[in-house]
């Protein structure tokens, strides 16, 4: 982490779930990641069974996958879709920290996330630093996809 990242804000949605981890006890904390994890999304019709069109996170210690779709609109609204086994609750309940907290913001605001935002939870007393490294590895994962995307965009190219 580095010491510049630590100051710049999270957008609103990954600020209060940050609020929320930090309020609580560490087993507490576990349970609110299995909460998040429950509640993660199952894939559109357009990406079930076609996990060769996400990306694999190689990061996490689970198989986990994702899609990042940015809107033609005026903000460049960002999706999140997200695949997981329901045998990783930590990987799925990583995800569903980003999802709640990403999914629908546009995508100058999900680049401007800080890279030390999976940091932010208090989740480092309660799970592995390798495990937080899947986190660390979807986060960096979106920004990239958002950034080709909105790249692509600039040159009049479609995403």
């Amino acid at each position: 982490m580095s010491g510049t990242d630590d100051l710049t804000p999270l957008p609103e949605g990954l600020a209060e779930l940050a609020e929320d981890f930090h309020s609580v006890s560490q087993q507490e904390r576990l349970q609110l990641l299995l909460e998040l994890s429950k509640e993660l999304p199952g894939l559109p019709e357009r990406y079930e069974g076609k996990l060769d069109q996400m990306e694999r996170v190689d990061e996490c210690q689970s198989p986990l996958f994702l899609a990042v779709e940015v809107g033609e609109d005026a903000p460049h609204t960002v999706h999140l879709f997200f695949d997981a086994p329901p045998e990783a609750p930590t990987t799925r309940g990583f995800a569903g920290i980003l999802h709640e907290g990403l999914d629908g913001l546009p995508a100058s605001e999900v680049l401007a996330v800080p890279d030390d935002a999976p940091y932010r939870f208090a989740l480092a007393d309660a799970v592995s630093p390798l495990r937080l490294r899947g986190m660390v590895g979807m986060l960096s994962r979106i920004k990239r996809q958002v950034r080709l995307r909105e790249e692509a965009m600039s040159a009049g190219g479609t995403v």
